[in-house]
């Protein structure tokens, strides 16, 4: 089963390759995605709360199961955040829906983002080319 691969949902600085390949996770596949009913918040690490006006872009990767376990005991060890999985369906930007798992923290301590944190996620942003509300939105955590 480790080495399997399944498609993950990545939407903060899981979504830069540099921040990946730091763990030594470089997906085989990948593409822009959306994820509805969704929003996100960066208070101090990316994180999704439910919403049924909003929707998070991100990129949809495919990772073994191994790979992810090693990533998100990297944000648990080194962030400071615990991340759990959770099912989802995302929309690639051709319209095909994909079910993905999400990881995403069932409880984080409000504070500001730091800057350096929230350029890992702007430059993939700008470069995955996800729309420009959507790169305002994320601007709006600068401290």
């Amino acid at each position: 089963m480790a080495d399997t691969r399944v498609w993950a949902f990545f939407y903060g600085s899981y979504m830069n390759p540099d921040v990946l390949r730091e763990v030594n996770l470089v997906p085989v596949e990948w593409e822009v995605a959306r994820l509805q009913g969704f929003d996100i918040s960066i208070r101090p690490r990316a994180n999704l709360v439910r919403s049924d006006q909003h929707c998070v872009y991100g990129v949809v990767a495919t990772a073994t199961h191994a790979e992810l376990v090693r990533l998100y005991a990297h944000a648990k060890d080194v962030l400071g955040e615990a991340y759990v999985p959770y099912p989802v369906c995302v929309e690639t930007l051709d319209g095909k829906s994909r079910p993905a798992l999400c990881y995403m923290a069932p409880e984080m301590a409000d504070r500001p983002a730091e800057l350096g944190y929230l350029e890992l996620i702007f430059g993939p942003a700008r470069e995955f080319g996800l729309p420009r509300w959507y790169i305002e939105r994320l601007e709006r955590f600068r401290p």
